[in-house]
């Protein structure tokens, strides 16, 4: 099973936009439901690329990195 993440969308005048509640950072906006889907998954990926850096920064030289799967 993929990581799955949750999207909060609705319109707002000819726009939609929303945010991904789960990632602090993850929004989006777009003239369609679609685009702004497309563009809250791309703050998702965006927002969790920056976290992973920033946390990597803070890790002794020496520390392991290992990938995590959900089931």
């Amino acid at each position: 099973m993929k990581a799955q993440y949750t999207a909060v969308i609705f319109r707002d005048g000819d726009w939609y936009v929303g945010w991904c509640p789960e990632v602090k950072g993850a929004n989006g906006q777009g003239k369609t439901r679609k685009e702004c889907l497309r563009d809250i998954a791309a703050g998702v990926t965006t927002m969790l690329e920056y976290y992973r850096a920033e946390a990597m920064k803070q890790a002794p030289p020496d520390a392991e990195r290992a990938t995590l799967t959900f089931a």
